[in-house]
């Protein structure tokens, strides 16, 4: 069978070439043609062009709308030449469903991985994905029923990041030895994730560093965004005692006893990892107002959001520091309240289903596409 894919971003291709090695072991003659990234590439040969050709931030988009639509039409081009089985777009909706809109009116079938976080606003696009979609793959439990009300054709087989931290948890040495290969010392460990934009960062990362001063007890960390310059870091963290680790974000998860955690999926994967948390989220006052009326959701937090209740302290907007650092010194000092979080996340991990969910994806894709459900 041949399968198109269309990855643009990191997360997609990470996920993406998951996908693909699977396919491989349930369709031998698989072929591929992609836009993806490296990981892709690793998998096979067939990339029609590098997702960074596309990938700008939002006010950047702006000023790249025509090489955009000139990847757009290229990307048709192939897809009409090629004519694909089916073609599979990865979560990245804005230029995703522009794909899918199109490839269904060739005539083409559409099975959409990753499914896009309509929930949380832009509910409208769920009207693109019903036209436009053969089957989505969605990756959160709640989502399921959601888009089941609209009359979609959805299925559930749990979240990828599941196979992810399971697999670096296989091949991790243990917390001691990871914080003296990094230059650590023995004290408990907490994980600071600032984002992985500039933007987040200045706005998370001074309240993050401002409680770490109360704590000398335990050595607060930075996992560094691996696309962000370890330099970028260093006026928020001189004159303190916190340290800047690049590119080791799941190591230093593994090893950590709390964390402060910017909004986003690093709040699902330190869950994942045990790590009890406090989720924190601060934007401009204007896109802060304009949110609050179009986003439709309870919570920031993926565990709050798969759990519908809330598990982790979410703190939006106004006094992170104090605030944070409050519920911090709960988490580090109260017991039971850990317990607590840690039974939250147990729960949470059973929601989520077992490990091998791409290898669970990629069997139903292909017994869809070729009617065989002996595989």
């Amino acid at each position: 069978m041949k399968y198109f894919l269309i990855a643009g971003e990191a997360s997609g291709d990470l996920h993406a070439s998951n996908l693909m090695k699977e396919l491989v072991r349930c369709d031998p003659q698989a072929k591929f043609r992609y836009m993806g990234g490296d990981l892709m590439e690793g998998v096979s040969p067939g990339m029609v062009m590098h997702y960074r050709e596309t990938s700008y931030m939002m006010l950047d988009v702006l000023f790249h709308l025509g090489k955009i639509f000139r990847n757009m039409r290229r990307l048709k081009a192939e897809m009409k030449a090629w004519h694909p089985d089916v073609v599979i777009p990865v979560d990245y909706p804005g230029f995703n469903l522009r794909m899918a809109r199109f490839a269904t009116s060739a005539g083409l079938r559409v099975y959409y991985f990753i499914s896009p976080k309509v929930w949380a606003w832009r509910q409208r696009r769920t009207r693109d994905l019903q036209r436009y979609t053969a089957k989505l793959f969605c990756i959160l439990p709640f989502e399921q029923s959601f888009f089941r009300r609209f009359g979609m054709e959805v299925e559930y087989f749990g979240n990828p990041l599941v196979d992810g931290v399971q697999q670096f948890l296989e091949g991790f040495g243990g917390a001691e030895a990871w914080k003296s290969e990094n230059n650590l010392d023995q004290r408990p460990v907490v994980a600071l994730l600032a984002g992985s934009r500039k933007k987040e960062i200045q706005g998370m990362l001074p309240a993050m560093v401002r409680v770490a001063s109360g704590h000398p007890g335990f050595q607060f960390v930075v996992a560094g965004a691996p696309s962000i310059d370890p330099g970028f870091y260093s006026p928020f963290l001189k004159g303190t005692e916190v340290r800047l680790v690049q590119g080791e974000t799941y190591g230093l998860l593994a090893s950590a006893y709390a964390g402060m955690i910017t909004s986003g999926t690093a709040t699902l994967e330190t869950a994942l990892f045990r790590v009890p948390q406090v989720v924190l989220y601060r934007t401009g006052n204007l896109a802060y107002i304009i949110g609050k009326r179009l986003i439709k959701i309870n919570f920031i937090s993926l565990v709050n959001l798969i759990l519908d209740r809330g598990l982790v302290k979410e703190v939006i907007q106004q006094r992170l520091y104090e605030r944070s650092g409050m519920e911090l010194s709960r988490i580090l000092e109260d017991e039971s309240h850990r317990q607590g979080i840690l039974e939250g996340y147990t729960k949470m991990a059973e929601m989520l289903g077992e490990t091998g969910v791409a290898g669970r994806i990629a069997k139903r894709m292909v017994e869809m596409l070729t009617g065989d459900k002996s595989l």
